[in-house]
Parts: structure tokens; C-alpha cells; sequence
């Protein structure tokens, strides 16, 4: 499961990889409105589906490709004439979210990121930026086009009914699973070592001794910004956790804060700068070490919750709101896994992380596992102990056992049928033209017949 969300996570940037080894060599292969289509961008695009599908790919994968990059561009184009906006600061926040997101699966080695990319961080998020914004306005267009459309339970019935009885999908097993998790806690000795050191540091700092981009690059435990000196950019509002963006928003400019505690350690800050509602700051991270008879401590604590739980003293959902970490993402679904790829709390096995799978294996539903360490992308420690809360025996889809996910497909077809018939509107009124060796395709039909230059 971890292999598969981070060959996911790359995916999100694999057109930036593509672009950044091309060579410079392009052409203009279709205009829609002030909108054009690169042929690198239909190649990048291409590339990246046969490197998915392989063998599966249609023969017409090409015009598919490009359908696709017209629609977008059309969905662009009326977002400019629409003035649907998407800010600098969405799309640095998106770039910084995203890329934040591949560190994690790499460890923080930011040198695994530049070789993968053949560009510095920097250099990817420059090279990215443009696509990203015309992606984000495509999306809020599409959103927008699509915010009306709902579907009722004839139509679920009716899309089902459509379905060819020997067509009918076959869903594998599914169960829904619980869980707890556990952090350890810093014992005082590792956390007043922490907090000393970068007592130390910034009292180095300010005294003059040393530059703070050089203790950031020797001794912050940020890896990301570790490397470029602690930097953390230009941020709004919201961008930080509360008690480090209460701390940073006190500052004056170059004023160093006090030691600051987060979920993720201990921090200096330093305030480079303020720009309305805007910081620009940069910080130094020392994580306490965690020893071993914290995390012998954690795993008793736990074990005594499952006691609690089997002696039925204490409901899965008090014991998730009383004892669980709540910067997991189930705690604020009553404990309850969330499936990524689906974003419901069902899951097949193979959506599985492997030692959860391992561990449910052969649990009866309803019971608890014997609590187990595992490491988050950062590499943090955690436990945790699951609870089997359902499992579905293989069926061929049904109403009665899979409405929400008939439910879903069936509002799935009416966004891209309403989508399809709003392209087909605004194609009629809007400039296109293609270039002629494209335009025997039949995916670009549509396209091609009401192709008009005002």
C-alpha cells in the first residue's frame, strides 16, 4: 500500500519530470479561445497513460489524450472570460502541499527528489507553476459547471437497470476497520535536551555568532528546509499549525522567537518578513528523541485500552475521542479508516497497508488486535490496535449491498454527460482549430465539425 501511494504521490508532478528532460523542440497543435495546445503537452500526456496502462492502451489513445487537453482548455478559456480567479498564493500552496507530500514518501531526501526530477525543488515548482494554475482554474470552471447536478434514487435504479445482467461488476471482499493510535510522549530528560539545544542555538543567533541558515542547514530536523537555510517561504493564514503560526504572526521583522512547541518537536523562528496578511519566515526543528521505554510505555498504555474495550468498560468511539492521537485522519471519523482511493471507509484487500492486512487476516468482526508500532511517511513512531467492524463476502453487484457505490457511478455518468453536452455548447461559439493531422479523429468530432474561426 505504501509503495502504491507513493508511486501515486509521484504521478501528481510525473508531466514536470517529462518536461524537464524534453528536448526544445514544440508546436501549436490546437487553439481554444486564447487557449493553445502544445504537441509536448499531448506527448507528456500520452507517455504518462502508457506508462500506466501499457498494453490496455486503445489505438486511439492519442486523440483520447487530446480530447481531454481541449476540454481543459475550453474550461480555462471560460474561467478567463468568467473571471473565475485561482490566487498566487492557492497555487504556492498547492505546489508546496504537493511537493511537501513526495519528501515525506522520500524520507525528507531532498537529493532522491532532484535526482528523480533532474531539478532542484525550486526549479520544479517554477517549471510546474503554469500547468498547476490551468489545472486549478479547469477544476473550479468544472465545479462550477457540474455544482448543480444531483442524482435521485430512480436514477440510481434506472442507471442500475441499464446494466447487462452478464455485465454486472464483481466486487471482491471488503471490510471496514477501526483503529486507535497511540504517540508516544517525550520523556522530560529528551525534552529538555531538545529544548537547551535550541536555547543554545538561538542565543548563537542573536549574539552574533553564527548565521541562523547555517545552524538551520547543520542542525534542523526539517530536512525540506533544512537545505535552504530553515526558509519557509511566503505563507497566509492557516498555512502552519496553530501554536507555530501564533508564535510567527507576534513577530517583528528579523525578530527571533522563543522555543516553540508543535506536534512536531521544538522550533525557533524568524520572522524574514511581512506582507499584508503574508509572512515570510523561516524556522530551526529539533525532534526530541523518543527512547526506547517511551514506546514500551505507549504500547502498555494502549494494551490497557484494548482490555478496556474487550471487557466492554469503555464504547470504540469514547475510547477513540479519549485516548486517540487526533492528527490521524480517522479520529475525526469515529476511528474509522479511510480508504484514499475511494474516500469511503470501505476496503479491499489489496487497498490494504500490508501489516493491517496481515493483522486482520484472521480476526473475527468485532474484535481487537494486540497493539503494533508502525512509522508514518516522516518516519514518526506511532501504535495503534484495529478493530475488524464489518467484512463482505464477494458478490456480484447489487442495490441492496453496494447503493452507495451505484449511487456514485450513476453521478459519476451525469457530471460527464452534463459536462459533455455544456462542451458542445460553448464549442459552438468559442474559436478552435486543429491542426489537420489530428482532425480525422473520431474522439475530436465534435471538435473538428463545429470548428469556426470568428
Amino acid at each position: 500500500m505504501i509503495k502504491q501511494a507513493f508511486l501515486i504521490l509521484i504521478s501528481i508532478l510525473a508531466t514536470t519530470r517529462v518536461a524537464a528532460q524534453r528536448e526544445v523542440i514544440d508546436q501549436v497543435i490546437a487553439n481554444v479561445g486564447g487557449e493553445i495546445v502544445l504537441l509536448s503537452e499531448l506527448e507528456e500526456q500520452y507517455a504518462l497513460l502508457k506508462e500506466r496502462q501499457g498494453e490496455k492502451l486503445p489505438p486511439d489513445a492519442r486523440c483520447l489524450v487530446l480530447d481531454n487537453l481541449l476540454t481543459q482548455s475550453l474550461l480555462v478559456n471560460q474561467a478567463k472570460l468568467d473571471s473565475v480567479a485561482v490566487t498566487d498564493e492557492e497555487v504556492e500552496a498547492q505546489l508546496t502541499a504537493r511537493i511537501d507530500q513526495i519528501l515525506d514518501y522520500m524520507g525528507g531526501d531532498v537529493s532522491q527528489f532532484e535526482d528523480y526530477y533532474g531539478q532542484t525543488v525550486g526549479e520544479v515548482k517554477e517549471s510546474f507553476r503554469e500547468d498547476l494554475k490551468r489545472q486549478l482554474l479547469a477544476d473550479r470552471m468544472r465545479s462550477q459547471v457540474q455544482q448543480s447536478i444531483t442524482v435521485t434514487p430512480s436514477e440510481v435504479k434506472n442507471f442500475f437497470k441499464k446494466i447487462p445482467r452478464d455485465s454486472l461488476p464483481y466486487f471482491d471482499s471488503e471490510v471496514e476497520v477501526g483503529e486507535i493510535v497511540l504517540k508516544p510522549k517525550v520523556n522530560e530528560e529528551e525534552r529538555a535536551k531538545a529544548i537547551a539545544q535550541l536555547e543554545d542555538l538561538r542565543e548563537q543567533i542573536v549574539s552574533g555568532k553564527a548565521e541562523f541558515s547555517a545552524l538551520a542547514q547543520k542542525f534542523s530536523d526539517d530536512f525540506a528546509s533544512a537545505r535552504i537555510g530553515g526558509d519557509l517561504g511566503w505563507t497566509k493564514r492557516g498555512k502552519f499549525v496553530p501554536e507555530f503560526e501564533a508564535a510567527a504572526y507576534k513577530l517583528e521583522e528579523n525578530e527571533i522567537s522563543p522555543v516553540v512547541e508543535t506536534e512536531f518537536g521544538f522550533h525557533i523562528i524568524q520572522l524574514n518578513g511581512r506582507r499584508g496578511n503574508s509572512i515570510n519566515t523561516r524556522h530551526i526543528l529539533i525532534k526530541p528523541d523518543i527512547t526506547d521505554n517511551d514506546l514500551e510505555i505507549a504500547k502498555a498504555k494502549l494494551d490497557s485500552i484494548r482490555q478496556l474495550l474487550i471487557d466492554k468498560k469503555i464504547s470504540f468511539s469514547e475510547a477513540v475521542k479519549k485516548y486517540g492521537y487526533d492528527q490521524v485522519q480517522s479520529y475525526n471519523n469515529d476511528g474509522k479508516m479511510i480508504n484514499p482511493a475511494s474516500g469511503n471507509n470501505f476496503f479491499q484487500i489489496a487497498d490494504l497497508e500490508p501489516d493491517v492486512y496481515f493483522t486482520i487476516d484472521t480476526m473475527k468482526v468485532g474484535s481487537y488486535s494486540q497493539p503494533w508500532s508502525y512509522a508514518d511517511p516522516r518516519g514518526e513512531t506511532y501504535f495503534r490496535i484495529v478493530q475488524l467492524q464489518s467484512r463482505t463476502e464477494p458478490h456480484v453487484a447489487s442495490l441492496a449491498k453496494d447503493y452507495s457505490k451505484i449511487q456514485a457511478a450513476t453521478s459519476e455518468q451525469k457530471k460527464a454527460q452534463f459536462l459533455a453536452d455544456w462542451t458542445s455548447q460553448k464549442v459552438g461559439s468559442t474559436y478552435v482549430h486543429i491542426d489537420e493531422y489530428y482532425q480525422n479523429c473520431e474522439a475530436l468530432k465534435k471538435w473538428v465539425d463545429k470548428e469556426i474561426k470568428p
